[in-house]
């Protein structure tokens, strides 16, 4: 007899903080994001719009390489299994796009 996974039930009382991830896409000490800037099909398009908003801020802690990669790589990491393969390969693109938009090697 296969043993059967449990069914996950939502959290009671969690309310605003459940969401705290688009909080922190949007409210982020590392840049100060466009609007909507991972939503774009075009990876050039969102590698060039997160370094703007790297270059741009004054609240980064590291450089703006690292911020705008870090920020991509959140985003990527934080939608998970729920990110569809196309939607994935797009931003996986604008990886590549942001390396060489800082003139760094693929």
């Amino acid at each position: 007899m296969a043993a059967t996974k449990p069914t996950r039930r939502p959290a009671k009382g969690r309310g605003k903080t459940r969401r705290w991830s688009q909080q922190v896409t949007g409210h982020s000490d590392a840049l100060d994001l466009e609007a909507h800037v991972f939503t774009s099909d075009n990876p050039e398009e969102i590698a060039a719009s997160l370094k703007r908003s790297a270059v741009n801020s004054r609240r980064r802690k590291g450089t703006a390489f690292q911020s705008a990669m870090s920020m991509l790589n959140f985003y990527i990491n934080r939608a998970g299994r729920h990110l569809p393969k196309a939607r994935r390969a797009t931003l996986e693109k604008a990886k590549g796009k942001l390396r060489e938009a800082f003139g760094r090697p693929p």
